[in-house]
């Protein structure tokens, strides 16, 4: 009897150990599957940003917050003029104070309710990254359609470059313009890496966000797809200047990839180093080859007459020709040419590590190399 007991025992430990082993292994395989979901930058395990949309299946973790009309009223004093800070693609733009005390930003529009709305803003907002402006949630009432986003509070890099009053004066030195540029460049490449890729459409220096610690956060990824073909809304000078960070292929067979926005981020990289609208520099003609023009200015030794003033001899002439020779790269005129964003992340970073490494200061104040007020002596 004592041996027959002791068997059953032994096959219950046994069977124990086994279900532990196997419950173990069934952990550690979940764990693992979290963390690799988990990335550093955006530091979310959700699976939506990982996988993308999934039609009829819901992967978010976070809901997107459907917001009260009420509420949103309450925000923005009834949406007053007061409260109006802009006007975009979507429709109005407000700056809300929620009842929590949270700051927010408020894209409103007329428009019937419509179910693909609300599966588009789901989708939108579960993804999450430290450099992407965050879509918190919606409202649809009274045939009115509205988005609600983090509020910003340093606006975009357009104003801080050559917007209206003081804060187009102030010196932003090449280092920290490149610092802007990584922060943009990362957002833009983690949508490039979603499942299915999502595509920007509209990355442009005005959809470049900075917040109080000067962190680029790119705003309105995926807003395009609330629009139809025509139905953009703003100031048509607006529209025009938006029309030069399109691609040759959007603008001719409208055929947006993850290669328009590089030719897009290229442009910005233009506008970010030259403190001006590339409209402007462009003279208006959107049909330029950009990548002719550059190297016009190069060759010509003429480089440095758009190069922002206000950056003084924050840089050198290797770190600044690298710059110039990236923007050629994302404006070629054939998209196969171009880089991918997460080789432009790449060749920004090592540009930037360089930069800091040769412009450190040395004894009494000897740079180690010549900085940029000596760039492209030809120009003389």
């Amino acid at each position: 009897m004592s041996t027959i007991l002791a068997a059953i025992l032994g096959g219950a430990a046994g069977a124990v150990a086994l279900v532990g082993m196997v419950i173990t292994v069934i952990w550690f395989c979940l764990f693992h599957n979290r963390s690799a979901g988990r990335t550093s930058e955006t530091g979310s395990s959700d699976p939506s940003v990982q996988v993308g949309r999934s039609v009829g299946v819901e992967l978010t973790l976070r809901e997107a917050r459907r917001f009260e009309m009420e509420e949103l009223a309450l925000a923005t004093k009834s949406f007053s003029d007061r409260s109006l800070i802009g006007e975009g693609k979507f429709g109005a733009v407000y700056k809300g104070l929620l009842n929590d005390g949270m700051l927010v930003a408020i894209k409103k529009r007329a428009a019937a309710p419509s179910q693909e709305f609300i599966e588009e803003v789901r989708y939108l907002s579960s993804i999450n990254h430290r450099n992407l402006v965050t879509l918190l949630g919606y409202c649809q009432e009274n045939d009115q359609q509205i988005l609600v986003y983090e509020y910003i509070p340093n606006g975009s890099v357009s104003i801080h470059l050559y917007g209206a009053g003081q804060v187009s004066q102030e010196k932003l030195e090449f280092k920290h313009r490149l610092s802007i540029a990584i922060g943009a460049a990362k957002g833009l490449a983690h949508l490039h890496s979603l499942s299915p890729r999502l595509v920007h459409k509209d990355f442009k220096t005005a959809n470049v966000l900075v917040d109080e610690n000067f962190i680029a956060k790119v705003a309105d990824a995926g807003l395009r797809n609330f629009l139809g073909r025509v139905d953009i809304v703003g100031p048509s000078s607006n529209v025009a200047a938006d029309e030069i960070f399109l691609a040759p292929e959007v603008r001719e067979f409208r055929r947006f990839s993850d290669k328009s926005d590089v030719y897009s981020f290229g442009v910005f990289l233009l506008e970010l180093v030259s403190g001006r609208e590339a409209m402007e520099l462009l003279s208006s003609d959107l049909n330029q080859n950009l990548v002719e023009w550059v190297q016009n200015y190069q060759d010509s030794g003429k480089i440095s007459t758009i190069i922002d003033q206000r950056m003084g001899n924050s840089f050198t002439t290797e770190g600044m020709e690298e710059y110039i020779q990236l923007i050629i790269r994302c404006v070629d005129p054939s998209s196969e040419r171009r880089p991918s964003m997460s080789y432009v992340v790449m060749e920004l970073d090592r540009i930037l590590e360089k930069e800091m490494n040769l412009t450190t200061i040395m004894g009494e104040g000897t740079p180690v190399v010549t900085l940029g007020s000596q760039l492209f002596r030809a120009s003389k």
